[in-house]
């Protein structure tokens, strides 16, 4: 019998964690953080603030129903903070189990840990390449599967049990013109259907959208059709997305170089995501520079608000959140915006109420300053509905369990999977945060 302990994540966008049991032996995927919890953004150092505040809060996993059982390995999705954000709150629990995922997402997390506080987390971690099957156990086997997402080297985990392959999606879209050159792996997919899926735990956050999501160069795109056109006639540009968007910040490194402008990341996070990119590959910041630290960043704005017609500012802040370099500007710090400038917003709001009433009063606070504002320059990293009946059709899993979302979200994954010939109940499982799904 496999069991899948639906631990976080599945009443919610965000804190996600899900572990796969086997004969006695236990698998973690992921170990997130939910940020509109703690009013924080990515920005923020998480680890300042204490475990229990954070469980009590709601914004880290409960995973006690974890602490007796046998964890053989932890393994990463993919380095978005809901997804290993509690690392260094949570791995200390299961001590000396190691930690794997691919290199950019397992550096984020080296990272969390080094900036903990309150613990000290002494789980070895392990850099996984796609198509490495690491044997964690005598039964299990864990897997990293290349798939896209708006971070890079983001994986479908496989724990491979001796009744078949649990397919964890992670958070996915099918991009095939990423402008990165990072593209599905379509064949082992189709390979893992043939050989047998018995569990498919597939996200559910953009599911009831029925279309295919649009892949990132249709973002490259939009912002390339404001920019070298309209934007050239512009004075200040400031451009906000998320800070770990690598792709969406190549672009806009691109985009200011063909300008003529530099592109300069204002923000401790911006400058830590492309740090590690760089290091990685990643990303070429050709013509751009980071700042992070306090002074670098008040010295810096000053300059480029001497002489705005010469750079393309990019900052964090694009959700409203508080102490982002964005909303500090609508507030009248650290640069005098104003009706010289145009702030590109390229990301959506994430949906939840918090979100919305940040974006709301930080986008009233811009419009008083006579600032000009072109938004929805974006596109999703999430799978839409048509990206996920294609993942069904080609794994044809016996099982399904949705994942990451809201109970709406899980509904409407269980509606596709029964227009897809499956049955809530027999063979798809719409769970909540805490529980177990046993399959025989």
């Amino acid at each position: 019998m496999i069991r899948v302990y639906t631990v976080s994540g599945y009443e919610e966008v965000g804190k996600n964690m899900t572990a796969v049991e086997y004969n006695g032996e236990v698998v973690i995927i992921d170990m997130g953080i939910r940020l509109d919890r703690v009013l924080i953004h990515e920005d923020v150092n998480i680890q300042d603030f204490p475990a229990k505040e954070l469980q009590k809060l709601g914004a880290i996993p409960d995973d006690s129903m974890l602490r007796n059982k046998r964890v053989v390995a932890i393994a990463l999705t993919h380095g978005h903070l809901d997804h290993i954000g509690a690392i260094a709150k949570l791995a200390p629990h299961y001590p000396d189990v190691p930690i794997y995922g691919t290199p950019y997402t397992i550096r984020l997390a080296k990272g969390e840990v080094k900036s903990e506080r309150y613990f000290e987390v002494k789980n070895p971690m392990y850099e996984t390449e796609y198509g490495e099957i690491v044997q964690v156990s005598e039964n299990l086997a864990v897997e990293f599967v290349r798939i896209t997402h708006s971070i890079p080297q983001s994986s479908m985990v496989i724990v491979h049990t001796p009744e078949g392959a649990v397919v964890h999606t992670g958070d996915f879209k099918f991009d095939n013109n990423n402008p990165l050159g990072e593209s599905p792996d379509y064949h082992r997919l189709k390979e893992l259907g043939k050989e047998g899926v018995k569990v498919l735990i597939a996200e559910s956050t953009r599911v009831s959208e029925p279309t295919k999501t649009p892949s990132e160069a249709v973002a490259q795109m939009l912002l390339e059709d404001f920019f070298l056109y309209e934007g050239m006639e512009a004075d200040g540009l400031i451009a906000t997305t998320f800070a770990s968007h690598i792709a969406r910040l190549q672009e806009l490194i691109w985009i200011a170089n063909r300008m003529g402008r530099q592109a300069v990341l204002v923000g401790r996070s911006l400058a830590k995501y492309t740090g590690i990119a760089k290091q990685l590959g990643l990303i070429k910041m050709k013509g751009a520079k980071a700042v992070r630290s306090p002074n670098a960043v008040k010295k810096t704005l000053k300059e480029v608000s001497a002489a705005r017609e010469n750079y393309l500012l990019v900052v964090t802040g694009h959700q409203g959140e508080e102490g982002a370099v964005l909303t500090r500007m609508a507030n009248g710090e650290l640069y005098d915006i104003g009706k010289r400038d145009t702030v590109v917003f390229s990301a959506g709001t994430i949906p939840n109420p918090l979100n919305r009433a940040q974006r709301y009063v930080l986008e009233t606070k811009l419009r008083m300053k006579g600032v000009r504002m072109i938004k929805d320059l974006h596109v999703s990293g999430h799978a839409s509905r048509e990206d996920h009946r294609y993942l069904i059709r080609i794994l044809n899993p016996e099982n399904i369990v949705p994942a990451h979302g809201e109970f709406r979200m899980l509904t409407h994954y269980a509606e596709l999977a029964e227009e897809e010939g499956y049955l809530i109940g027999r063979d798809v499982f719409v769970s909540r945060n805490g529980y177990r799904v046993d399959i025989g």
